[in-house]
């Protein structure tokens, strides 16, 4: 049901889906029916591959789409059989020497690529996420996760030299409890599907073919409620991560940073020496 305000209580210049859908349409292909707005990351119409493009993107996007009063629930998904792409080219150059502005904007977008999925969002999210991949920290963040088997909960941050600061040792942390996070973290150890519904990562596990008509079913039941009962639900689920953006993740991303900013071989060469450890997940 549309948004009804009294024309005293006007929004001044919404954002307009046609705008924002266009606008970041590279890496995100927005459909929306009956108030339920999808998300699909891609490149090129295939699996989302990580750029620092793509990482600026996503932060603005999370604006944007919670700005728009016409989206009443956001699934957001990938693109075939996997989550999103690592990316070892944008490594290539080492983190100490980029210019101390390209660190500083890399502080401030990694900080708030999550911040604004869970500050800016005032809507119910549902993750489906749909295959093996980095960064599912974003997926974890939504209010209901759903997976495939085969999706892959891996931090290689330790594992690579560096500290685990992006986002997914805080999300574990949340979910599974200290220890288990501390384990993970530093061993890297894969969790799988039916491994994150054990330790209470997701909700539940589902093929791929059932996976997004899954969180379609999810979406559409809670649009049977009104809209305040949606808003305030989700902003009482919400307020936890919103707890522990504001209490740690500032804390977690700067250690990250200083280890990458006097590291001398980088984490992808480190990962090369072990990359037979990884070929059988196809990454």
């Amino acid at each position: 049901m549309p948004e009804k305000l009294s024309s005293w209580f006007a929004r001044i210049e919404p954002s307009q889906f046609e705008v924002y859908s266009e606008k970041y349409k590279e890496i995100m292909l927005m459909t929306r029916r009956n108030g339920i707005l999808e998300v699909r990351l891609h490149t090129d119409g295939g699996p989302l591959k990580f750029s620092w493009k793509v990482h600026s993107m996503w932060s603005q996007a999370w604006i944007d789409i919670g700005r728009d009063p016409e989206n009443e629930v956001m699934i957001l998904t990938g693109t075939g059989d996997r989550w999103l792409d690592a990316n070892p080219e944008v490594w290539k150059k080492l983190f100490r020497e980029w210019t101390p502005d390209d660190k500083l904007k890399m502080y401030h977008e990694s900080l708030r690529l999550l911040e604004n999925l869970i500050f800016s969002i005032d809507i119910p999210t549902i993750a489906a996420i749909n295959g093996p991949g980095t960064h599912c920290e974003i997926g974890t963040l939504c209010d209901i996760t759903l997976c495939t088997e085969d999706t892959d909960f891996f931090d290689p941050h330790f594992l690579g030299g560096t500290v685990p600061g992006d986002g997914m040792a805080l999300t574990l942390q949340k979910t599974i409890g200290i220890k288990r996070a501390a384990y993970y973290a530093y061993t890297g150890q894969k969790i799988d599907g039916q491994t994150a519904l054990q330790l209470g990562i997701v909700n539940e596990v589902l093929t791929r073919e059932r996976l997004l008509p899954r969180a379609w079913e999810l979406a559409e039941m809670m649009m049977e409620r009104p809209r305040s009962a949606r808003h305030l639900t989700h902003s009482i689920l919400a307020r936890p991560w919103k707890q522990a953006l504001v209490d740690d993740q500032g804390f977690h991303l700067a250690h990250q940073m200083y280890t990458m900013a006097n590291d001398e071989e980088g984490p992808v060469a480190r990962l090369m020496k072990i990359r037979e450890r990884f070929q059988d997940s196809g990454r």
